[in-house]
């Protein structure tokens, strides 16, 4: 399960906010995976092996994050991710393919869905952002004081990375997965575009979408870590809540990340539903 030979960033996609990386494997119906944040395409490479056998699994950097552009000009908030999500489906030529979403990429593949057009054939929407409120208060701390974590030096903001990547875990999942979750941060341009997230977050993005959550047009399974530290489960249960044609199970034992925690687990609810 850990195998991260069939995850890989070969193809190079100019978009509207920048270069993105992404990849793609195996055959079969198309499925496209949406991570969040901080993390990159790399958080689903202990499920794109056994995914790949059935499907033809795409998947991508955001803008910001990973190896995909990070300038200091550069827009990556969740209305940007949202278009840019419709923009990687048309480059793929993808009409109507089953996604699978997790933290912010739930609510920008809300958005492409809703606001954008994207038309989905099954929907995984997993411990995702998409009801406010959401951020920690270390979240909210950091979105006020940017320029003063920005100027950390490197060893401290390692640590900072670190320490949040750590806190999102109620599993340890191993220190070169840990490490290569950090890696993409903790270059000049990633110190900078991780610091911008925090300042770019705004929950106008989320609350545009809310009232929108019963016209979702497609089947919607929501899957839950039990013990997620950063969004509790109680989240889950209102965004099941609120979307009236989806089912909900809840993942033992998992944190936020689920996809690195219990990969076993996340693809047997995947294989049942997809």
């Amino acid at each position: 399960m850990n195998d991260a030979t069939n995850w890989h960033l070969s193809e190079e996609i100019r978009t509207s906010a920048g270069v993105v990386m992404a990849g793609r494997a195996g055959e079969g119906p198309s499925l496209v995976l949406a991570h969040g944040w901080p993390w990159s395409s790399w958080s689903w490479h202990r499920l794109i092996p056994e995914l790949s056998r059935k499907f033809r699994v795409h998947w991508y950097d955001m803008p910001g994050y990973g190896q995909s552009a990070k300038s200091a000009d550069q827009r990556t908030s969740l209305d940007i991710q949202g278009k840019i999500f419709a923009e990687m489906l048309d480059h793929w030529q993808l009409e109507r393919p089953s996604v699978v979403a997790h933290d912010f990429g739930g609510a920008t593949t809300l958005r492409a869905h809703l606001l954008h057009g994207c038309d989905f054939e099954k929907y995984v929407l997993m411990n995702v952002v998409a009801l406010s409120p959401w951020g920690s208060e270390f979240f909210d701390h950091v979105g006020r004081h940017v320029e003063a974590f920005v100027g950390l030096p490197p060893h401290i903001h390692r640590a900072v990375v670190d320490a949040y990547i750590g806190s999102a875990l109620v599993n340890e999942i191993g220190a070169e997965a840990r490490a290569a979750l950090a890696d993409p941060w903790l270059t000049e341009e990633g110190r900078g575009s991780f610091y911008r997230q925090f300042a770019q977050a705004d929950e106008a993005y989320t609350n545009e979408i809310e009232p929108l959550y019963d016209d979702l047009r497609c089947p919607v399974k929501i899957l839950w870590g039990e013990d997620d530290p950063w969004i509790p489960i109680d989240r889950g249960r209102a965004l099941h809540a609120a979307i009236p044609q989806s089912t909900f199970e809840t993942l033992p034992n998992a944190g936020h990340l689920p996809q690195l925690e219990v990969p076993d687990l996340v693809l047997a609810k995947l294989g049942a539903f997809l």
